[in-house]
């Protein structure tokens, strides 16, 4: 079983690359949008290693640095009582700054555009904010929920600047340190507005964390507990999920005490957890490892689920492969009525089409792969 990790590919370098490619390419592949491409796959081990639980729950609102590094008192009886806001309902939005809206504006005599355009292009798809630039997130976050906003429809975000993010490995970036980290957050909770908003908090955050020592687990699981209250506090109508990695990496029990320890059994955190993000596995099997998760998690009844359906259709590969696997195709549109209980969501968190580097550049829209997902 293969574990989703993501490979981010800085978008001015990426832009630098493309001003060099030949002409095949050039018409194959799109710039990346001014917001963040969604990261990609590599290769995990098929069971992480053992490790140590961390200690306690949520961390108290405004502790300092110190503070929050060394005690993290449990949640109170109150808060595992306590009810989430509804499930998000409407129609979510889709943001008009992506890398496959401008392949299809600037190809409309290619002959994969038709396909591309109606089964790709047209859906809404999650907005990533994969780059550690604090001095901007705030206005081009503000830029896609304000969009959402104006046209009534539910945008998703994805903050994605953890410290240490994939172990160190292909992504490894995001903000030098916690502290930096906690302040990049208060910037990105700063454009949330006031709208319904879906912010799925930091892929592979939770389930990517066996090559992390005790202490700087429980360091970064004190920091995604804060990063929920801030994001929820800033926008009471946001709805803030954490990483449940998928089902074919961690036990639902391992994920879940991770989990609880993060903060995602706390209302005042916590809308539930997230599953599938760049990954294949079938939305059945992703369904009822969440539904796993969640009953391990414990917390408020109403805590849900979502899932990355976008390149699912067929389901994970049996060899493993993770880099633009052959054969794979489209899952379930999103849409935020699944009819499924606990499950409040299917979406396009990574993008179809933006390739994981094997039938594309890294991280760049690549028209014959998302050619090959559409037509399967």
């Amino acid at each position: 079983m293969v574990a989703a990790a993501s490979l981010v590919v800085a978008a001015g370098a990426v832009a630098g690359v493309l001003a060099a490619v030949d002409d095949r390419r050039a018409s194959d592949e799109a710039a990346p949008p001014a917001v963040s491409a969604s990261p990609l796959l590599a290769s995990l081990p098929a069971v992480p290693s053992p490790s140590a639980p961390a200690t306690g729950g949520s961390a108290s609102p405004s502790p300092s640095p110190s503070e929050r590094r060394t005690k993290s008192p449990a949640p109170s009886r109150t808060d595992t009582k306590r009810e989430r806001t509804g499930a998000v309902t409407g129609r979510l939005y889709r943001h008009l700054d992506s890398q496959v809206l401008a392949w299809v504006r600037s190809h409309s005599g290619d002959p994969r555009h038709a396909v591309i355009a109606s089964r790709i292009a047209e859906q809404p798809a999650a907005v990533w904010f994969a780059d550690y630039a604090p001095d901007t997130v705030t206005a081009r976050v503000a830029a896609v929920t304000s969009g959402g906003a104006a046209l009534g429809r539910v945008p998703v975000v994805v903050p994605y600047a953890i410290p240490g993010r994939d172990c160190g490995g292909h992504s490894q970036g995001g903000a030098p340190d916690l502290d930096a980290y906690d302040a990049w957050i208060d910037r990105f909770a700063a454009g949330l507005g006031s709208g319904e908003v879906i912010v799925v908090l930091e892929p592979d955050s939770v389930a990517q964390t066996a090559c992390l020592s005790a202490g700087d687990r429980a360091d970064r699981f004190a920091s995604l507990a804060r990063a929920g209250r801030v994001l929820k506090s800033a926008n009471p109508r946001a709805r803030v999920y954490f990483d449940a990695g998928h089902s074919g990496w961690n036990p639902p029990a391992t994920q879940a005490a991770w989990l609880r320890q993060a903060g995602a059994a706390s209302p005042e955190s916590s809308d539930g957890i997230f599953s599938n993000v760049s990954n294949f596995h079938t939305t059945a099997d992703e369904v009822a490892y969440d539904r796993r998760v969640l009953d391990a998690l414990g917390g408020p009844a109403g805590l849900g689920a979502v899932i990355d359906t976008s390149r699912n259709g067929n389901g994970a590969p049996a060899d493993g492969e993770w880099c633009d696997p052959s054969g794979r195709r489209l899952g379930r549109t999103p849409t935020l009525s699944t009819g499924e209980s606990r499950i409040d969501a299917y979406l396009w968190v990574k993008l179809p089409g933006e390739s994981d580097g094997c039938k594309g550049r890294p991280g760049t829209f690549t028209a014959s792969y998302a050619y090959d997902l559409a037509s399967s």
